[in-house]
C-alpha cells in the first residue's frame, strides 16, 4: 500500500494534503481505492459546501459498491475536481493526485493520523 509521508490520513481512509494553514486538499487512500476495485463514477460537493468533520460530503461508485466519501476537516469547498467527473478512474491510476475536493477555512485536523500512524493503523486492521 502507498502511503504518502507528507500526507495525513483519516480511519476511513481519506487522505489530507495541507496547502496552507486554512487550506486543503482532500482524496481518497490508495488502501481505499484498492478496496473498491474499478471507480465508474463520483458525486463530488459543490463550491461553497459547508462540510462537517465526519461527514459524507462525496460518494465514489465502483463495480462493487456505492461508497461514501466522509469529509476529514470542517470548512468551505472552494474548489472540486472537475475532472473525475469524466475521468473517475483517475482515483485508481493515482489516488494521491486525483484529489476530489479543496477546503478553506479548515478546523477540525485534530483526529487525522499522520502516516506513520496510519500505516500502524493500515497494520492493524489487517490482523
Amino acid at each position: 500500500m502507498n502511503v504518502q509521508k507528507d500526507y495525513f490520513y483519516t480511519k476511513s481512509h481519506e487522505w489530507v494534503q495541507f496547502l496552507s494553514e486554512s487550506t486543503a486538499r482532500v482524496g481518497l487512500s490508495d488502501y481505499a481505492q484498492s478496496e473498491m476495485s474499478d471507480i465508474v463514477f463520483v458525486n463530488l460537493p459543490q463550491e461553497g459546501d459547508l462540510v462537517s468533520v465526519g461527514d459524507s460530503f462525496a460518494d465514489v461508485e465502483s463495480v462493487k459498491a456505492v461508497s461514501d466519501v466522509y469529509s476529514p476537516l470542517a470548512g468551505e469547498v472552494s474548489a472540486v475536481n472537475e475532472e473525475l467527473l469524466d475521468s473517475p478512474q483517475k482515483i485508481n491510476e493515482d489516488p494521491y493526485g486525483a484529489w476530489l475536493a479543496e477546503i478553506k477555512d479548515i478546523s477540525g485536523k485534530e483526529e487525522l493520523m499522520d502516516a506513520a500512524e496510519y500505516e500502524k493503523f493500515l497494520s492493524e486492521s489487517a490482523e
